[in-house]
């Protein structure tokens, strides 16, 4: 529990922040074990670490190759922590849980408050330490049972074994480390056998990510499949050693639960610096034995939301916001087609342009539910904004689609069936819109990506320029009415119809605006003047 409050504090407090650091990190196999080291000796998973970067390969965001030097940091970073609590600190978790309470409850921002759960986890990880320790004490005083230990602990494969379940079952190697250096320090495994035990460890760790891959897309598999070969050679390499390893390790240092976590480091740099040169051909053979799965031919199909990001939360939402900027291009593609629907008399492309909105409503729907999965209570404060601004440009995309189909191209439709003329002063302003339009959702995307509060202003602001188009083409509508021909008028009447549902469109795409400037407190809570 105390792994699970550090790794979910430090995810809440750092948020996308954390995911950002680990794309930037990966330009290069040295800054990219080197990020590894750093993202798990914050997370203190290399499991997180792993489904992570598993996203990032899955979504085509980072080669492999350097993803798989990001898992040969994470497996460093993992064994600090291991390094830390094998001194005698176990006395600090008081002043630990103190620390972390009066941040919790006392801290002003979300981040505070998220960190504050983090110190508190890791004082509950030197806790259970100190328990573990003083529970296997009384083993050590028993003869009859220490000497069973140590005959069901003498077979090292039986150790690897037992050690990796250990490691699987509780989803973390550092839990199973801590298990491991309690049961050595008590003398109740010999250090032979501990060493054997650290390296089962090591390999349990890297079933959980591959677990959670099965089943998917063979390319989420190429990166912990990687890794837990790396886990396979080290103990293939290591276990007819273990002996002088042990005493190799004592002679450094005579306390076994030391020798543990100091073998546990070494494993893992030594593993670094034998697969750090072999990586290119190695993530070629594995992008050979585990080939991309063949595209959708549905274009409706999602192609970035990937259940197996869930556990980190801000992974997720950013395969949701790739999956929105593709009903974004849908959009795009729509608004083309509602330009040419109005200067050319073709009834194949407004039904074209109709199953567009329907490739639309299947990614809309598709977002939803995914948004839906992720856990809220994982979600800190930038991730929640995050997730809110995620759906509500989804759904305003979702509306503009519906405008476009039910409205636009039913005008389009009509204007073919009835013959209608639209005058060429009124097809430039409804071209001029459109073209406004595809500027501004453009913006919008822009907007969404980057949080720029200026461009959003800008987006917000260019809304009353469609109003005073639609009370233009309104005021010219009633003069038409008044004294012109039945063709004019109703050309008017179309004209007035389009301008109105462009306007409409316009709204939406600056309502996904809205949640930035509320942010930043430039958003009016009503357009209406107070009363005196």
């Amino acid at each position: 529990w105390g792994i699970h409050m550090v790794t979910n504090g430090v995810q809440r407090a750092l948020g996308s922040r954390l995911t950002t650091v680990l794309r930037i990190g990966l330009e290069n196999r040295a800054r990219a074990v080197v990020t590894g080291i750093g993202v798990t000796a914050l997370l203190q998973s290399s499991t997180a670490t792993a489904m992570m970067v598993s996203a990032f390969t899955a979504g085509g965001v980072v080669d492999l190759m350097p993803a798989l030097a990001v898992m040969l940091g994470a497996n460093i970073g993992t064994t600090l922590i291991v390094q830390l609590v094998s001194f005698d600190i176990t006395q600090v978790f008081p002043v630990l849980f103190l620390a972390g309470f009066l941040a919790y409850r006392s801290g002003r921002s979300s981040m505070v408050r998220d960190a504050g759960s983090a110190v508190i986890g890791l004082g509950l990880i030197l806790l259970a330490l100190h328990l573990l320790i003083a529970t296997m004490q009384p083993l050590e005083e028993s003869k009859a049972l220490s000497d069973l230990l140590r005959a069901v602990t003498a077979d090292p494969l039986l150790n690897i074994v037992l050690a990796a379940l250990l490691a699987w079952a509780a989803h973390s190697s550092v839990a199973a480390m801590l298990f491991i250096m309690s049961l050595a320090g008590a003398g109740v495994i010999a250090p032979e056998a501990s060493l054997a035990m650290v390296l089962g460890a090591n390999l349990g760790s890297a079933l959980n990510p591959l677990v959670s891959s099965l089943g998917g897309d063979p390319v989420r598999m190429r990166l912990p499949v990687g890794n837990l070969i790396n886990r396979l050679v080290g103990c293939a390499l290591v276990v007819p050693f273990l002996k002088p390893l042990a005493e190799a390790m004592l002679s450094l240092d005579p306390s076994p639960a030391r020798a543990a976590a100091n073998f546990h480091v070494a494993f893992n740099v030594g593993m670094g610096l034998i697969f750090i040169a072999i990586l290119p051909k190695m993530a070629r053979w594995l992008q050979l034995i585990l080939p991309a799965r063949a595209g959708a031919t549905d274009p409706g199909m999602p192609q970035y939301l990937d259940d197996g990001a869930f556990a980190i939360p801000s992974v997720a939402l950013a395969n949701a916001g790739r999956e929105v900027l593709r009903m974004a291009d849908v959009i795009d593609r729509m608004l083309r087609a509602s330009q040419q629907a109005f200067h050319q008399d073709d009834h194949e492309k407004i039904s074209a342009t109709r199953k567009m909105d329907d490739i639309l409503d299947t990614l809309f729907s598709a977002i939803q539910r995914y948004l839906g999965t992720i856990g809220q209570e994982q979600l800190g404060e930038t991730d929640a904004r995050r997730m809110a601004d995620t759906l509500a440009l989804a759904i305003n995309l979702e509306h503009i689609g519906d405008i476009i189909d039910r409205n636009l191209m039913d005008i389009a439709a009509k204007r073919i069936q009835s013959g209608t003329k639209l005058p060429e002063d009124a097809k430039r302003q409804i071209d001029d819109m459109h073209a406004r339009l595809l500027d501004h959702l453009q913006l919008a995307v822009a907007v969404f990506m980057s949080g720029d509060v200026k461009a959003a202003h800008r987006l917000v602001s260019e809304k009353e320029g469609f109003r005073d188009i639609e009370r233009a083409t309104t005021q010219r509508h009633f003069v038409h009415m008044q004294g012109g021909r039945r063709e004019r008028i109703d050309a008017s009447s179309m004209q007035l119809d389009i301008t109105r549902d462009l306007k409409r469109i316009e709204s939406h795409i600056a309502a996904t605006a809205y949640g930035l400037l509320e942010l930043s407190g430039d958003l009016r809570s009503s357009r209406l003047q107070p009363r005196a």
